[in-house]
Formats: structure tokens, C-alpha cells, sequence
């Protein structure tokens, strides 16, 4: 599996935190499959600024973009979503959403997608649903719009800017690289911050 990150200026940094450190670090993935690599995709290759100010240099521009079953896309949120230069991954995410691929969205992220129209036939989830609405103006999608911090159906996975570990815990779920009860005791010891959570994950890994 591979998993391509969109990276655009103002990237909120903490959305993807629990994602891409335990996809690079690998210390809690199953142990019988190759590390998945993170692919940093941008609109083209120049450097991006993320909104705590870290510079990260794209890999591949989105024209490069092709993936394959079951690997993964996430969509970090960031303001830049709503200036409106963002399209060609959006068409992009139109044009795959219906392979055996994930697509994983946070935050501005979601929104760009639900004026895209990318989210009106699927459960899903966003920053709050009055805001979608005002500044979404293809949106059409409420009937399906979950007021709850992280949402997965199909092959797509939508989550709020302040639900970082939820919109990670339903990535691992969905992409299979952690066993699960290490994917509960992983996210319990961050939910819940219980000592007896670490040492559970701590036994699971030996």
C-alpha cells in the first residue's frame, strides 16, 4: 500500500499528526507487511508552508498522481481549500472515488469536497453542518451528514479539524495496517490517556 498526502500552504499540521507518524515510524503496524511510504502530492512541486510554518516539498505534482487497490489518499485540512486552486485533486478524487482505493478527508478538506459534490450520496461528516451549508453552495448532501467527530463509508473517510485521532483511528480501521485490538488499545491510550492502555499495547507487540 501506498499513501499519497496532498500537502498545499497552510496544511494544518496537527490534522494528519497521528497518521503520518505512526505510517512513517511503523512501530505499531502489523509486522508481516511492508511499511507503507508516504508520498507527499502537491498541485505542483514547489515547496508548500504549512499553518505551523514547516516547509515540506512535494514528491510528485497531482498530473503524476496514479494509484492502485488499496492504497490511500489523504486530504489534510487548510484554508488554502477555499481559495479555490485546489481543483485538479478534486477532479482527481471524482474520477477514482469509486475504485478500491481510500480516501481520507479532514477538515477543510471536507468542505472542498462537499462544494464539489463529492459527498452528497455518502455518510459523512465535517467541521458543522450550518457552515457547510453557508459556504458550500453545491452542497446537496444534509440527509447524510453525520454530526459525530470522524464518518466512514465506502471507501471514504471524512472527519472534523478537531477530531484528529478519530479521523486516524478510522484510517487504520479501514486500511487494515495495525491489527485490531492494537488499533483499540492504540486508540483508547490517546482518548483516555490510562497507563493500562500502553502497557496492553505494549503486550500486543511482543
Amino acid at each position: 500500500m501506498n499513501v499519497f498526502l496532498y500537502v498545499l500552504d497552510t496544511l494544518a499540521d496537527w490534522e494528519i499528526g497521528y497518521l503520518t507518524a505512526e505510517i512513517n515510524s511503523g512501530r505499531y503496524l502489523k509486522k508481516n507487511i511492508e511499511k507503507p511510504k508516504i508520498i507527499k502530492v502537491g498541485k505542483n512541486l514547489s515547496p508548500i508552508k504549512t499553518m505551523g510554518g514547516m516547509e515540506a516539498t512535494p514528491d510528485i505534482a497531482v498530473k503524476e498522481l496514479k494509484m492502485q487497490k488499496g492504497d490511500l489518499l489523504i486530504l489534510p485540512g487548510a484554508e488554502a481549500w477555499l481559495n479555490g486552486n485546489n481543483d485538479e485533486i478534486l477532479n482527481f478524487v471524482r474520477e477514482n472515488i469509486e475504485k478500491d482505493i481510500t480516501i481520507a478527508a479532514i477538515c477543510g478538506a471536507t468542505i472542498a469536497m462537499a462544494n464539489f459534490g463529492l459527498l452528497d450520496g455518502i455518510k459523512h461528516t465535517s467541521n458543522d453542518l450550518g457552515f457547510l451549508k453557508m459556504v458550500c453552495p453545491n452542497y446537496k448532501g444534509e440527509s447524510n451528514y453525520c454530526n459525530q467527530p470522524a464518518a466512514s463509508e465506502k471507501n471514504v473517510i471524512t472527519a472534523s479539524g478537531i477530531a484528529p485521532l478519530e479521523f486516524a483511528y478510522e484510517v487504520f480501521k479501514k486500511t487494515t495496517v495495525m491489527e485490531n485490538a492494537v488499533i483499540e488499545a492504540w486508540y483508547n491510550l490517546y482518548k483516555t490517556q490510562d497507563g493500562k492502555f500502553f502497557l496492553e499495547l505494549m503486550e500486543l507487540l511482543k
